[in-house]
This record gives C-alpha cells, sequence and structure tokens, in this order.
C-alpha cells in the first residue's frame, strides 16, 4: 500500500511541476488510479448482490418494494453526489497548481455549505415520502415497505452528503486508496448489519454445527437501517481522514473561515448545477421508466431492478476509471496543461471501453448464474437473464459516455455534456422504452436502453475527440 501511493504520488507530482509525461507514465498513473476505484466499485456491487440476496430470500414483494423506489433514491443521492463535486473540482484545479492552502479554503466553505444542503434535500425527501410509492405506481402489497425504506433513506442523507463530500475532496486531490478502502469497509458493514437486522433469530448450520443467531426480523425495514448504520461509520472515518491525515487537504493545525464566501459558491454553483439538473432530470427518466413498468407487475419490477444491480458489476469498473480521469484532467487543467489534459481524456477512455467490453462478454455468458445468486424465483431469474442478455451489448459505448463524462468535468466542462446526457435520456431510451413496452414487455424497455447506451457513447466520443471541453484557469493562462 505505501508503494502503491508513493508511486501514485510521484507520478502526480510530475503533472503539478511541469515535468514532461512518457504515454508509459501516463497510462501508469491512469492505472494506480483506477485500481483502488474499480476495487471499491466492485466491492459496492458484490455487496449489492450479497443485500438482494438477502432480501430477495423474502420473496418477490420485499424485493419490488425497492426496487419501486430505487430511482427515487438514486435521484436524492445524484443531486447531493452533484453538489460535493461543484467543490472538489475547485480543489483538483487548486492541488494540480500546488495551492494546497487554497484547496483547504474551498474544504472548510464546503463542509458548511453542503452540509446545510444535505439538511434541506433530506428535510424534502422526508415530506414526500409517505406518498411516493403511491404516485409511482406501486401495488398495495408493496407501498408500506417501499415508503419506509425510502423515509430511513432520506433521513440519514446529511451523514450520505459529508460521505460523499469527502471522498469526492480526497479523490481529486490524488487520493483514491482512501475513499475505496472506507467504502469496501462500509459495504462489508452494511452485510453484516443487515444479516441481524433483516432475519428473525434463528438456527445457523455452520460446519455441521447449529448456532442459535440473534435477529431483529426487521425485513425491508432492516435492510435501509443497515445501510444508514454503515454510512455513519463510512462517513466519520472519511471525514477524520481527511481534516487530520491527509497532506493535501488536513485542516488540522490550521486556521481559516468555515463561513462560505460569495465566490467559491458561484464557481460550485457553475460547476455543480448542470450535474444537479442533469442528475434531477436523469433520475426523472429512471423514474418514468419504473412508471412504465410497474404495469407489468411484481415479477417485471423485481426484475428490472435486480437486473439492473447484476448489470452493475459491469459498468462499476467504467465508473472507477471516469474517477480517475476526473483527477488525472482536472490536475492537468489545473496546472495549466492542455495538452497532457487530452492525452490523459483519450487514455482513460479507452481503457474503459477495453474493460467494460471484456465485462459485458462475461455478463452475457454469465447472466444466468448472476441472477440466480439474487433470486430463488424462476420467473424473475428468467426474466432477468433475457434483459441481461440484451444490454451486454451496450457495454462498450456506455464506458465511453461513462469516463468521458468523468474527463468533463475533472476540467470544469458540465454543461454541455449534461444536455447531451439529458436529451439522449429523454428523446432516444423514453421514447423507444414507451413504444416497445406494450408489445414486447420489460424486454422491449431493456432494447431502448441498449439502443440510447449506443447513442449516448457516439456523441460522447464526438465531444471529446472535438477538444472544446479543454478550459484553462485564468491564473494559468
Amino acid at each position: 500500500m505505501g508503494i502503491f501511493g508513493s508511486n501514485k504520488d510521484r507520478l502526480l507530482e510530475l503533472i503539478r511541476s511541469g515535468s514532461e509525461m512518457t504515454l508509459r507514465q501516463q497510462f501508469r498513473l491512469t492505472v494506480l488510479l483506477s485500481i483502488p476505484a474499480i476495487m471499491a466499485q466492485m466491492s459496492n456491487i458484490i455487496m449489492e448482490y450479497i443485500d438482494a440476496a438477502m432480501v430477495g430470500s423474502l420473496g418477490a414483494h420485499a424485493t419490488a418494494s425497492i426496487g419501486l423506489v430505487a430511482t427515487s433514491t438514486w435521484l436524492l443521492w445524484g443531486i447531493c453526489a452533484s453538489a460535493s463535486t461543484g467543490f472538489a473540482v475547485q480543489v483538483a484545479h487548486l492541488t494540480g497548481a500546488g495551492d494546497n492552502c487554497g484547496a483547504r479554503d474551498v474544504v472548510r466553505q464546503s463542509l458548511t455549505a453542503a452540509g446545510l444542503f444535505g439538511l434541506a434535500v433530506a428535510a424534502a425527501g422526508t415530506a414526500v415520502s409517505s406518498r411516493l410509492p403511491v404516485w409511482l405506481g406501486g401495488e398495495e402489497e408493496i407501498v408500506a415497505d417501499a415508503a419506509i425504506y425510502f423515509r430511513i433513506f432520506v433521513l440519514s442523507l446529511p451523514v450520505l452528503q459529508l460521505l460523499s463530500l469527502s471522498g469526492a475532496m480526497l479523490r481529486c486531490s490524488g487520493n483514491i486508496l482512501v475513499p475505496s478502502v472506507t467504502n469496501v469497509a462500509m459495504c462489508v458493514l452494511d452485510v453484516l448489519f443487515n444479516f441481524f437486522l433483516i432475519f428473525p433469530s434463528r438456527t445457523v448450520t455452520l460446519a455441521g454445527a447449529e448456532f442459535q443467531v440473534w435477529g431483529a426480523g426487521l425485513g425491508v425495514k432492516g435492510a435501509a437501517i443497515g445501510t444508514a448504520a454503515a454510512s455513519v461509520i463510512g462517513a466519520a472515518a472519511m471525514l477524520w481522514y481527511m481534516c487530520c491525515r491527509s497532506r493535501e487537504l488536513r485542516l488540522a493545525g490550521t486556521h481559516g473561515s468555515f463561513r462560505p464566501r460569495r465566490q467559491t459558491l458561484a464557481k460550485a454553483l457553475k460547476i455543480a448545477a448542470p450535474i444537479g439538473v442533469e442528475r434531477l432530470l436523469f433520475c426523472g427518466a429512471y423514474i418514468t421508466v419504473t412508471v412504465i413498468v410497474a404495469p407489468l407487475g411484481a415479477v417485471a419490477i423485481a426484475a428490472h431492478s435486480l437486473a439492473v444491480t447484476a448489470e452493475s458489476l459491469c459498468y462499476m469498473p467504467g465508473y472507477g476509471i471516469g474517477d480517475a480521469a476526473t483527477t488525472a484532467v482536472g490536475q492537468s487543467i489545473g496546472a495549466g496543461r492542455p495538452a497532457l489534459a487530452r492525452r490523459f481524456s483519450r487514455m482513460t477512455v479507452w481503457t474503459g471501453v477495453g474493460v467494460m467490453t471484456f465485462m459485458g462478454a462475461v455478463m452475457y455468458f454469465a447472466a444466468p448464474l448472476m441472477m440466480g445468486l439474487i433470486t430463488p424465483v424462476e420467473a424473475i431469474r428468467a426474466a432477468g437473464v433475457e434483459i441481461l442478455r440484451i444490454e451486454a451489448f451496450a457495454e462498450p459505448m456506455f464506458a465511453a459516455s461513462i469516463v468521458a463524462y468523468g474527463v468533463f468535468v475533472g476540467a470544469g466542462d458540465t454543461l454541455i455534456p449534461c444536455c447531451m446526457n439529458l436529451g439522449s435520456m429523454w428523446a432516444v431510451r423514453l421514447t423507444l422504452a414507451a413504444a416497445l413496452a406494450p408489445a414486447l414487455g420489460l424486454k422491449g424497455v431493456w432494447i431502448a436502453m441498449c439502443v440510447e447506451l449506443c447513442f449516448r457513447g457516439v456523441i460522447f466520443l464526438w465531444r471529446l475527440y472535438g477538444g472544446r471541453w479543454i478550459k484553462i484557469p485564468d491564473n494559468k493562462r
């Protein structure tokens, strides 16, 4: 771990100092930044598999109750993450320029601003929590559990906001390892808490011996509480490291104001507002897809939700590489090196395409095993296998859009990419899904998804190679 960190820090210093970097050094830095992020993303998905299997063992209705509000939880989480991004990109540019004091100043202000924002989003979510499952068209059997799950989630949003903020700050400063390790630990804790909270007290057989295991028997409610508890521990650990141990961002022993200043907020808003609006409308589109799927019944809702979890095993490596792209490009931009930023952008994008092409092939052939691990219901399993094999063909171009988006965020270029995402989702995916679902059912919805992701990847590659996303800060011109 120490060797890993020293190699990564040495390569990042080449960016900040203006030294030349060979293609080999650029690729090595890409790998060093990507591996911890990919490991964290993959561990998250593995734990989601275990989560889904735990809840899935309770039956189709329990799975559907969480699946019904899943897109709404993504919406609120995405809005909080966008607020973090507005400050974290500033930190990437400042650390790239070697201005650690300025980066710490942004961290102080962000803790206050983002914390208040998280409280506001939580209040809004709580206000609609009891009615949301009804608005989404959920069946009577799943509405109560869905409302409870969503309410517990929104009450944990202030903690999730600080977790997102500290993780984004550390990643953009060049430290991807600590957020990744913390995420892995959180996932393990989540599963541990779920083991005791979801199920009632029971007898467990291990290596031929029987043990009596205590359980709270809370079902869906227990799954939500377990996730919230793991998030509290993760947020506390990440904030402590950022404030007390991070070389670039450490606040302990330093002085400065936590009161947000207009200039910092304006920069954060310029970066975050397009992302926030995009997440709002993007998740609104996901919710619309849920509304399209809901009339198809509990089995379709459950298969759709679990297949999304299964597919994430393939696309989460892309998000890990996208995090690496944001860091490398952001620091190159902060150092006033547009040519280096451009080289990093292309290297990270095609690395992502290669990894996710391989993962798509794995998903196609392993779809029966993947679905079999997370649900015992044959009807759900069969539907999930069919739609996963459709989606496997979209993974290469999905990778291009994910990593290119990370590139643009690192450059502070968010408005046009957000519009591209939204246009693709609303004009292509939803139009096709609404047209195909009546005739083809859930299969039609996923055909629409596959077509849209391929289209999105093409337009993101077009913008990447156009080069207009390169923006150098005024103090570096």
